[in-house]
């Protein structure tokens, strides 16, 4: 219908979605609390919106990218109970009673992670955008001891655009290197 054109006796609004499926005129709110990088968090949120943009929009933690949007590029990858998972693909309500870890909350103390330190040092990003989700997955894959041939197989979810692997693939053997000495 055009704007100038009156709506039919008993028509209803056309329903708009936001990216979480929720729609944007009111949906149902409900508190959902989990520990976020080492703190607990409690949102007030329609269950279904998006964990990715919960994340970005209404907590601030914007490390976490958007690439695709539908689970394929593994810009948005995050830990959810030690696991990589895209946050794109999560309903925020599934969040609830789990432990989350951001590319944010990687560092401890002030101190970056093995991989963070060996993406600077070897030159593992270019753009940024792929950068987050690969840097969270190969965290997962050296904190997990896997050996460096497995590195092609664990990042395979995680594309990047940019470098042609090469230097993302050092970065994480020098990761494995310092965290194993040299075991990998």
């Amino acid at each position: 219908m055009s704007n100038d054109t009156p709506a039919p006796a008993g028509a209803t609004e056309p329903h708009v979605h936001d990216h979480g499926g929720a729609m944007a005129t009111g949906a149902n709110r409900q508190a959902i609390t989990f520990t976020l990088n080492g703190a607990e968090v409690t949102v007030n949120q329609p269950p279904f919106r998006r964990l990715l943009d919960v994340l970005r929009e209404d907590l601030g933690l914007t490390g976490t990218k958007e690439g695709c949007g539908e689970g394929e590029c593994g810009a948005c990858s995050i830990l959810v109970d030690g696991a990589p998972v895209n946050a794109c693909l999560i309903p925020v309500i599934q969040a609830q009673g789990s432990t989350l870890i951001t590319v944010e909350g990687l560092a401890s103390h002030e101190m970056l992670h093995p991989v963070q330190q060996a993406f600077i040092e070897h030159g593992g990003a270019q753009c940024g955008i792929c950068t987050p989700g690969m840097v969270v997955t190969a965290a997962w894959l050296v904190d997990n001891q896997l050996p460096a041939e497995r590195i092609g197989e664990v990042l395979a979810g995680n594309i990047c655009r940019c470098t042609g692997y090469a230097s993302i693939v050092t970065s994480v053997k020098a990761a494995i290197e310092q965290t194993q000495g040299g075991r990998s």
